[in-house]
């Protein structure tokens, strides 16, 4: 069973529910789905660890390469309410 589902329905979700909704560029494998908080617009979740792993094998970077990448580049960049969270587990 695969962990991670298959983001298009994901993807499609939060374009009707968020035109705005923000992207992370070659990183649908790491989505997991939405968040939805009051008050706010809906927005893509998706797994830290997935995410690292993928920073890993795409950018050949070892664990604490990916994670300071990730810490400074991604979680650190909040770019409106429409920015995608990521969720560690």
């Amino acid at each position: 069973m695969d962990v991670y589902p298959d983001s298009l329905p994901y993807r499609e979700l939060i374009v009707e529910e968020n035109p705005y909704a923000l992207f992370m560029e070659d990183m649908d494998e790491a989505i997991i789905g939405i968040c939805r908080k009051a008050g706010s617009p809906s927005v893509l979740a998706y797994s830290y660890d997935k995410y690292i792993e993928i920073l890993m094998e795409q950018e050949n970077m070892s664990y604490g390469e990916a994670i300071e990448w990730m810490e400074f580049n991604v979680v650190s960049a909040y770019m409106g309410e429409h920015t995608p969270v990521f969720i560690e587990s």
